[in-house]
């Protein structure tokens, strides 16, 4: 059963939930289960699971909540995956602790697109089942929803700490006021009761158990604009009276602007590398990134001869020199085809896959520095010398030294592995010297 996964879409914001709650591990979990099934099953409406995936992946029914989330227990816990089989995309998780660690109920929802929530009625629905949840089951310290971007410009959940002290911490205070919020009864005592209740907030509401439900702004998808950044600035400085509310809404409003989009202005030859660049960024820093790639200009390939300045061939025998450089492609066939199918294929499309895949596992730092030099930059330069071959009519001029063979392409000749020596120097230079622009320079001078 296939679900929809996030990054089978178009990358996009999306609202996150994350809430952690405490239950009572002696009754029967069907019955202190059924708020927490009853709230998602009266309000999610259009993002309602449909997939549950324990052990194996079925079809969403209590049952099969029940049976996947006894296939999955051990000792002293058990969780199960939530999914969609079309969109709105979920990712969610229920996630159970039980004694004798401290019994604790954790959810996570992820819903892409944030555009769902755009609509006040559907924002007060997504509330309400927060707070069901809440109400039955009390939120140890803190929990909250907001926009996955948000979170990435705040530094959401270190806030400026490092990973040592966030974990040691946690959110002991208020280090930031999100699209909703729920204080735990600690938090609430360390701000005051009286003062966290005054907060000028689109939703203050206190719950049975002591926590308080606290929500912004109307709606999650409009956290960015000037009317929401001031309702958050305020709430933010009510609640830390010693932070200046200038300050924290030029914050905001920096943030704001970082999200701002930029429309792509990337260099031809190299936009279909850039365009996938961008994709696989962070949310909050893509339009940062278009920015610097529409300014950017990458180097003109210097890795060419004209032809009648070509260098003869001097291996004694040209035939076996060529098929050598067709075994050199056919490694890194062997070592890309897994992740990058299209490489089976020699066709430009192919460079800019293997491009973008060399750049997203960052492999010059990953690899040790004397295998990229025997081994891939050798499968590099044999691949992209056959795919000039097989789309531009190239010719190889074998040489002995592997850097000084060639591709003649109409009046000039490549140096497809020196091309290939310079592209895996680093992460950046195989955007400097990608395959894929070298291969567009070609196929313009092929006369």
């Amino acid at each position: 059963m296939k679900v929809l996964k996030f990054h089978d879409l178009n990358p996009e914001d999306r609202l996150r939930l994350s809430f952690k709650g405490t239950f009572n591990p002696r009754a029967p979990l069907e019955r202190e289960l059924e708020p927490f099934l009853h709230a998602l099953e009266t309000f999610a409406g259009d993002w309602m699971p449909e997939v549950i995936r324990g052990k194996r992946h079925c079809k969403y029914s209590r049952a099969a909540i029940w049976k996947s989330l006894e296939e999955k227990r051990d000792e002293n816990s058990t969780s199960i995956g939530l999914y969609r089989t079309r969109g709105p995309a979920l990712d969610m998780t229920l996630r159970l602790k039980f004694p004798p660690r401290a019994p604790e109920l954790y959810i996570w929802v992820a819903v892409q697109p944030l555009s769902v929530f755009k609509g006040e009625d559907r924002c007060r629905e997504f509330v309400d089942m927060v707070r069901a949840w809440a109400s039955h089951y009390p939120v140890t310290t803190y929990a909250d929803a907001n926009s996955l971007a948000e979170d990435q410009l705040a530094d959401a959940p270190n806030y400026g700490r490092d990973d040592a002290t966030t974990m040691r911490d946690g959110f002991d205070k208020i280090y930031e006021v999100c699209w909703l919020n729920i204080f735990g009864p600690k938090l609430v005592e360390a701000v005051g009761r009286e003062r966290m209740l005054s907060t000028p907030a689109h939703r203050v509401e206190e719950l049975p158990n002591g926590s308080i439900l606290l929500i912004i702004w109307p709606t999650a998808a409009d956290f960015a604009t000037e009317g929401a950044r001031q309702a958050q600035a305020r709430a933010h400085v009510h609640l830390r009276p010693e932070l200046d509310f200038d300050t924290v809404l030029r914050t905001l409003r920096e943030r704001s602007a970082a999200l701002v989009p930029v429309e792509p202005r990337f260099h031809p030859d190299v936009a279909p590398l850039l365009s996938r660049v961008v994709d696989h960024v962070a949310i909050a820093e893509r339009q940062r990134k278009v920015a610097e790639f529409n300014a950017w200009q990458p180097p003109e390939p210097e890795e060419w001869l004209l032809e009648d300045a070509a260098l003869p061939s001097d291996v004694p025998d040209p035939k076996a020199a060529c098929e050598h450089y067709s075994l050199l492609a056919e490694h890194l066939v062997a070592l890309m085809h897994t992740k990058v199918p299209s490489v089976f294929k020699e066709i430009p499309e192919s460079l800019t896959d293997v491009d973008f895949q060399f750049w997203r596992e960052d492999f010059p730092r990953v690899f040790e520095r004397r295998n990229i030099d025997e081994h891939a930059v050798p499968a590099v330069g044999g691949y992209l010398g056959e795919v000039l071959i097989r789309n531009l009519g190239g010719q190889w001029i074998p040489r002995k030294k592997l850097e000084e063979a060639q591709v003649r392409v109409g009046d000039r000749v490549w140096l497809p592995f020196l091309r290939a020596h310079r592209y895996m120097r680093s992460r950046q230079s195989l955007l400097d010297y990608s395959l894929t622009q070298l291969y567009r320079v070609a196929e313009r001078h092929r006369g």
